[in-house]
């Protein structure tokens, strides 16, 4: 039987090592651990290279930005000594690993049950839910299940969460027909709104007077149906609007 290969995820050093340990002693696994997900990254990246890139990912629901404290790897890798750059958390590192390696599946941990956490993760990418207080050998079956393409939901939440990403889908659907609503300006003016540039900034950017931007922003308001450009913003991400990008070709910081 080919083993598995799975790699925890988690910035809560004494689960880590305990979860690995327990996992390793399994038939048919290979394990092994991290403490953040820059360091998840690295290693992945070296798995890669050497051709055994992890076939199951269990990744903390709640894993926190990097810190130094937390960033070092497990299980023959120094923990807390390292200092690297700032990695994703949980459910970013999901999306990313789903997008660079698509063939390494990813399991969440989470500390509690929630409808709406699981469907964002499974939005994310992710294969299946766990929940912390789950015993081993349900931990395992998710493990296996997952290694041969199943995805799992604990029965309790799979209602909730069907529930969740239909009301999504018609967010988003709803959302993408008010931007359709606006002129070609419109939108650039949203993509700069998206990016965090003021009404000044804006104006610049477009060759624009403030007081035509300022026209521009309330028109765009009134055609998405709301009152500040917090919403705006979130409305046109629900629609997959990106920001607009700087002189240099990178997106604006948002």
């Amino acid at each position: 039987m080919q083993r598995i290969r799975v790699l925890v995820v988690d910035d809560h050093r004494i689960f880590a090592e305990s979860l690995a340990t327990a996992l390793t002693a399994e038939q048919g696994l290979d394990v092994a651990a991290v403490g953040s997900a820059s360091a998840a990254l690295r290693r992945l990246e070296q798995d890669t290279q050497e051709g055994r890139t992890p076939d199951i990912l269990l990744v903390d629901a709640s894993l926190g930005p990097d810190s130094p404290a937390g960033a070092g790897g497990l299980n023959g890798h120094r923990f807390g000594r390292e200092q690297p750059p700032a990695g994703p958390g949980g459910m970013a590192l999901v999306a990313r690993l789903r997008a660079e390696y698509p063939g390494a599946r990813c399991v969440v941990l989470a500390e509690r049950d929630d409808a709406r956490y699981a469907a964002a993760a499974l939005q994310a990418g992710a294969f299946g839910w766990v929940g912390k207080n789950s015993s081993l050998s349900r931990l395992l079956q998710v493990i296996r299940g997952v290694a041969r393409d199943e995805t799992h939901l604990p029965p309790l939440l799979l209602t909730g969460a069907l529930r969740e990403l239909t009301a999504d889908r018609r967010h988003r659907s709803e959302s993408e027909l008010l931007v359709e609503s606006l002129t070609p300006r419109e939108h650039e003016v949203l993509r700069c709104m998206v990016a965090g540039l003021g009404r000044k900034a804006v104006a610049e950017r477009l060759y624009l007077s403030p007081h035509t931007v300022r026209t521009h922003m309330q028109n765009v308001l009134g055609k998405l149906g709301v009152h500040s450009t917090l919403a705006a913003v979130a409305l046109a991400r629900r629609a997959g609007v990106g920001p607009a990008e700087l002189d240099g070709g990178d997106p604006a910081p948002t």
